[in-house]
């Protein structure tokens, strides 16, 4: 664990322009810089580096935060990591805080799995120079078409014929024979250690961060099927190594995925090789296997969009179509590019030129229900029973579809296909969404009750399941003034109606919508994001009431986080990201006699406040807070408009009105809770929630009093 003060003097350290500056050319704009987004794929100019307040801002893809955030964001590293990457680059000793003895253990354990793997590639790199490395593994690599750039760059080895050359080289280095044999570098044999991947060329396998966490390895005997011996040798699953989890030249193409927004997704090593080397790197491969959801969910870390490219050959379009389904489900837009018969990636790659390969990539691609309604029509030929089987099998496909508004357009493009009602394959949609919320509700019930299970054994008592529970009460014809909570009647803010969000994300304007925050509460978070985005952009600065206002204190002007904070009067947030962020916020200015300092020192402070929030580990809250505070910078009509307005003006008239939409909206939820609440609680639980309401109440009404409104 790194110590919190070695922490501080890495981030304080952190040079956001000097840290940007390793991965993007950035030029000077005034007192700021600009460059194309390294994130999303632009012509001109929209992402800037703000050094005095140490923030980025992309104003094309909406990505923004600190020094930190953008190494986390550009490399996939986590929080530590990038922490040991600043340290690295400023020569900031990091020395740990102790850990437990099991943490101690865990963490060592695998990082001596991490330097075993580092020096099995080592080796195998090294044995790529020998004599036989050169004149058996170093001639395929060329035979192959690959230069020696890239044999280099990513990588590949040898693994000499002796299958003991490995295993004596390591362990007489102090490398233990547990962790040869755990990373599945090595292997027991009549008592004696031997390398598994032995006579073979090596393609080793990265982590996102870069890691060597394992090796596929190709044997080039072509008896190999009559000796009785795999083609290929993976390594064995390990803590650091799962091949469900692994995507061969993630490392590599990881930046132009999430530049190009799109992954193609091929089968093998010598495809991504092939494909790389011509020019083409926003290429990863599946090795062979299906796709699996740890794989999908890899890829869209980077982007939403993949493109499946497989051999012509039969084989390769099935293995195609099988990965489909999970893709689809995961909310990702399928393209497939099926090469000429008796091609593969790699072959079509050396044959071709960069121009030729892309010219037919886009003018080949298809979306996937053209595609395999293409390929499927051609099958069923007149036979009406296989074509209404082939309709269901595209509906049941279209139906994996999250969006409705894709699913829609889908429907329109094979009802003309099809010469059918649009209305008969929404239904079957209908029918085949509806089975599979059903079959997700199920399952998650056997996992409850499995938990429960384990719960109950691991106590030795028994635990009341909640699926016998009695149904509760049924309670009725409740008035409270005049809201039904069951209505979902629209609030009014301004004088203008703002409906209930339905939906249980909201994402913030300017920020990436890729990554979208679940709340507990939607109804309550618009209004809770409000207040907390005045806090975060001018928490610090002075409510100026004029004096004939009802809110004007001559003794002294608040601030607009403790305006805030009063009005609310102790009642958190329900939304537990917005939560965290008031309370964070509220722990450093607290500790900041704001009344004995100038409005520019206030300032600072604030900006200082923000660029903390944005360095902390809890990167939910940090994307959020860096999305939120560069809001005012975007330009929109609203913000325009705000533009010609004077801060202090904006904020005495904006900042009542939030405060007392979030009343108005607080209220609405209590009184839905209190129907809920009154089934299972006392009468006096009941008196008290009610004075709650009741008091809620009163402050709204003062509110309205003072800024002149008519309740």
């Amino acid at each position: 664990m790194i110590p919190q003060e070695t922490v501080a003097r890495i981030l304080d350290s952190a040079d956001i322009v000097d840290v940007i500056s390793d991965f993007v050319s950035l030029k000077r704009r005034g007192a700021n810089y600009a460059a194309c987004c390294p994130f999303h794929n632009e012509k001109t100019p929209s992402f800037y580096v703000f050094p005095s307040s140490g923030r980025y801002k992309c104003f094309g893809c909406g990505k923004g935060g600190s020094a930190i955030g953008f190494v986390m964001e550009h490399e996939s590293m986590t929080y530590p990591e990038a922490l040991r990457y600043l340290a690295k680059k400023y020569g900031i000793e990091i020395v740990e805080k102790e850990e437990s003895a099991e943490q101690i253990a865990q963490r060592n354990h695998n990082e001596s799995l991490y330097i075993v793997s580092d020096f099995a590639h080592k080796f195998f790199v090294q044995s790529l120079s020998s004599k036989e490395g050169r004149d058996i593994g170093y001639q395929y690599f060329r035979s192959r078409g690959l230069e020696d750039e890239t044999i280099q760059k990513y990588g590949l080895g040898w693994a000499p014929r002796d299958r003991g050359a490995f295993p004596a080289a390591a362990l007489s280095q102090g490398y233990k024979k547990e962790f040869l044999i755990e990373t599945g570098l090595c292997a027991e044999y009549d008592g004696k250690l031997v390398c598994r991947f032995y006579d073979r060329v090596v393609f080793p396998f990265r982590s996102v961060s870069g890691r060597i966490v394992g090796f596929g390895a190709r044997t080039l005997r072509s008896d190999y099927s009559k000796i009785g011996i795999g083609k290929y040798v993976n390594s064995s699953d390990s803590e650091i190594y799962h091949k469900k989890e692994t995507l061969y030249g993630i490392w590599f193409a990881k930046s132009e995925i999430s530049r190009k927004d799109r992954c193609y997704m091929v089968e093998g090593y010598l495809d991504v090789l092939s494909m790389h080397q011509l020019g083409i790197t926003n290429v990863v491969a599946s090795s062979g296997t299906s796709l699996t959801l740890q794989q999908i969910h890899m890829v869209r870390k980077f982007t939403r969009n993949m493109t499946i490219m497989y051999d012509g050959d039969s084989a390769g379009i099935h293995a195609a179509i099988r990965g489909l389904g999970m893709v689809l489900k995961e909310g990702m837009t399928v393209r497939i590019v099926l090469l000429p018969d008796g091609d593969d990636p790699d072959s079509f790659a050396r044959a071709h030129t960069l121009a030729e390969v892309q010219d037919y990539i886009s003018s080949n691609e298809k979306d996937f229900i053209s595609f395999k309604t293409d390929l499927l029509l051609g099958e069923v030929g007149d036979d009406p029973i296989r074509r209404a089987d082939l309709i269901n099998d595209i509906a049941d496909t279209i139906a994996l579809i999250p969006d409705a508004i894709q699913r829609s357009v889908y429907v329109q493009s094979t009802a003309a296909t099809f010469e059918m009602d649009q209305q008969v394959l929404f239904s079957r949609i209908q029918q085949t969404r509806e089975k599979m919320a059903e079959d997700d509700r199920k399952a998650a019930e056997r996992q409850k009750r499995s938990s429960l299970n384990q719960s109950s054994q691991g106590s030795g008592a028994p635990q009341e399941s909640p699926y016998d529970a009695p149904p509760p009460p049924s309670y009725e014809d409740i008035p409270f003034d005049d809201y039904n909570p069951m209505a979902g009647d629209p609030i009014y803010v301004e004088g203008e109606p703002i409906q209930e969000t339905p939906a249980e994300t909201i994402p913030s304007q300017g920020q990436d919508t890729s990554h979208r925050t679940v709340f507990e509460n939607p109804f309550v978070a618009p209004f809770e994001r409000d207040l907390l985005s005045f806090i975060l952009n001018d928490g610090c600065s002075r409510m100026c009431f004029e004096s004939d206002s009802d809110f004007y204190d001559f003794s002294r002007q608040s601030t607009v986080a403790e305006f805030i904070d009063g009005a609310l009067e102790g009642d958190p947030f329900l939304n537990s990201l917005y939560r965290r962020t008031y309370d964070e916020y509220f722990k450093m200015y607290n500790v900041f006699d704001i009344d004995m300092v100038g409005e520019e020192d206030a300032a600072r402070h604030q900006v200082e406040m923000i660029k903390t929030l944005m360095d902390s580990p809890d990167r939910e809250m940090a994307d959020m807070v860096a999305g939120m505070t560069m809001e005012k910078y975007s330009l929109t009509v609203e913000n325009f408009r705000r533009s010609m307005t004077s801060n202090s003006t904006r904020l005495v008239q904006e900042v009542p009105k939030a405060i007392l939409a979030y009343h108005k909206t607080m209220i609405r939820q209590m009184n839905r809770d209190f129907i809920e609440q009154m089934k299972n609680v006392s009468y006096e639980e009941q008196k008290a929630f009610l004075a709650k309401i009741d008091r809620l109440n009163r402050k709204r009404k003062q509110i309205l009093e003072r800024i002149g409104w008519v309740n």
